[in-house]
């Protein structure tokens, strides 16, 4: 039977500029929104009573489309929402601009694993009362200039706070922040709180009123990385009433308004997304109590088909307790390494169907699969193109697999992609390189389970957390990493994979990083994997023991549940 909480029973609102629940809902970007839809599942799957919000995107991220030379354009993705979601009746106006704005809303419903659901609320101003520029609010993700991101920043804290109202939601004890780009909603709850007094005056205890009920998840471990709009557009857009609350709260910084620090000001918890990036957090806001919660994946989600019946058979309780799949390391390396050879021929044969690229299930295959930003570095491992010829002479065959998109107006992230392309030609006949076009969910799911190694190589001290490797771990693929953001914690070296670099070092050395990276392959990772077949294999089963059994989205929400959320009621 399938449980629904009441709204009147829901106990947390979890907030996220995007939200990536399936690929045919192209509501998300990248890890941020697909961390979000991770973050639901395991809240259904442990019967949390919570809902999401999110906004609508009739036009999605956007569909890459890649050239030979690796040049990115980009097309809007072409979805019908009433197929996928429930048009709900209720709507609400908001005031932008001094223009009325009317929302509505759909809903999606998340199954857990047990029977529990819980609802997404996608808002959305495609209505006909609204102008045209409004209508356009829910068309793009990230997308459009910073009067638009502030006007879609207004939608999803203000709209979602007087929507959930509309919808029953009144009785919510902790609202989630996912991101900056939700803070709006701290600044909601206190307008409510102000309307319902007789003497409408902001006081000390409203402030601290709404404090008792925020928690605020930072992802971004660099200034740059946060949403920041001057106070005369947040006048403009927002109006005198709700700009005078944030003036009269102290939370603006030098005539402008910060959305991680308005989330921070308004928040009770505050945590970053690994033990590293709290480090660098109370760094950049040494004013504020921040903790850590490292990220996780929903690992039945990203657990493949040959590894969920090898887990089903061995571990049938690792479903409903992701724990579980500690005792992975009694599993044979024979039935590990059957497990990934199904997974590895998957991937194979989706490449071949995107591509026409037929590579060799024989050879030792890397993936790299990751937003395209220059920070990221997708380029790295082509710095010494005569040194990987040699590589492959002397220790055996490789072959590449790389997808993401650039923003696009990322102009370094879409040259980084025609790097790799460049490299790839010049490796003719020498190491396939393929490049997926389109990244998405479903790519995703054959990539991180498919691949032999997962490549991360991004410049310290930039990776908050990154999950890409802890869904390569649910399916036995060791990482070879730079130690930044989850890493640091993961990383056994030669028992869960490899480190490229020996050290917590808080600075990238890149001529340091490359050497490593290429000494890594040559003296223990090719050797390991061609020679020693079954010993390989005995690191891929150490991966799902140690990583996948704790790097899940269960540990993530329990850890939330326990230390943030139940902690939001006032004493």
């Amino acid at each position: 039977m399938v449980m629904m909480a009441r709204p009147s029973a829901t106990a947390v609102a979890y907030f996220s500029m995007e939200v990536g629940i399936d690929a045919s809902i192209p509501t998300y970007a990248g890890g941020l929104g697909v961390l979000a839809g991770d973050t639901l599942r395991a809240a259904a799957d442990l019967g949390v009573e919570m809902v999401g919000v999110t906004l609508l995107y009739h036009e999605g991220y956007f569909r890459q489309h890649l050239d030979s030379k690796g040049r990115q354009a980009e097309s809007p993705v072409a979805w019908h929402p009433e197929d996928l979601l429930e048009p709900l009746s209720e709507r609400v106006t908001i005031t932008i601009e001094g223009r009325p704005v009317m929302i509505r809303a759909w809903r999606y419903i998340v199954k857990g694993i047990s029977g529990n659901t819980l609802p997404i609320i996608f808002l959305d101003t495609q209505l006909p009362n609204n102008s045209p520029w409004d209508r356009a609010l829910t068309d793009h993700l990230y997308g459009g200039d910073e009067v638009y991101r502030l006007a879609q920043e207004i939608v999803l804290g203000v709209g979602g706070i007087a929507m959930l109202r509309a919808l029953g939601y009144r009785n919510i004890q902790a609202y989630h922040m996912n991101e900056g780009h939700s803070a709006f909603l701290a600044l909601a709850l206190l307008a409510e709180r102000v309307r319902c007094k007789e003497h409408c005056f902001l006081a000390e205890d409203d402030i601290e009123a709404v404090r008792w009920q925020c928690v605020f998840t930072t992802h971004t471990p660099v200034p740059e990385g946060h949403d920041q709009f001057p106070i005369a557009l947040v006048r403009r857009m927002l109006g005198e009433d709700l700009t005078r609350l944030l003036e009269e709260s102290h939370c603006l910084l030098n005539g402008t308004l910060n959305m991680t620090h308005l989330g921070l000001f308004f928040s009770r918890y505050i945590n970053g997304v690994s033990m590293r990036h709290e480090e660098i957090s109370r760094g950049m806001y040494p004013q504020y109590p921040i903790n850590s919660i490292t990220n996780g994946v929903h690992a039945l989600t990203w657990t493949s088909l040959p590894f969920r019946r090898l887990f089903d058979f061995h571990m049938p309780e690792w479903r409903r307790d992701n724990l579980y799949l500690r005792y992975a390391i009694s599993i044979p390396v024979k039935e590990i390494r059957q497990a990934h050879t199904e997974a590895k021929e998957r991937l194979l044969a989706e490449v071949k169907r995107r591509t026409g690229v037929i590579l060799d299930p024989q050879v030792l295959t890397l993936g790299f699969a990751r937003r395209a930003a220059p920070y990221k570095r997708a380029d790295f491992f082509f710095y010494d193109l005569k040194r990987i010829e040699n590589m492959v002479k002397t220790y055996g065959p490789l072959q590449l697999i790389y997808g993401g998109k650039a923003h696009p107006r990322d102009a370094g992230g879409k040259a980084i992609i025609q790097r790799v392309f460049e490299a790839a030609e010049e490796l003719r006949g020498i190491v396939p390189v393929v490049y997926l076009e389109d990244y998405d969910m479903d790519v995703a799911k054959f990539l991180c389970a498919g691949v032999d190694l997962w490549v991360n190589t991004p410049l310290k001290p930039r990776e908050a957390s990154g999950t890409s490797g802890m869904k390569a771990a649910l399916n036995g693929v060791p990482s070879l990493s730079v130690l930044d953001g989850w890493w640091i914690e993961g990383h056994i070296e030669g028992v869960t994979g490899w480190s490229i670099g020996e050290g917590w070092e808080p600075e990238s050395d890149p001529i340091k990083e490359i050497g490593s990276l290429y000494e890594k392959l040559e003296r223990a990772i090719m050797p390991l994997y061609y020679d020693r077949p079954d010993d390989y294999a005995a690191v891929m089963r150490s991966v799902i023991a140690f990583n996948g059994s704790y790097f899940n989205a269960q540990r993530m929400m329990r850890q939330y549940l326990h230390n943030a959320y139940l902690k939001t009621v006032l004493p």
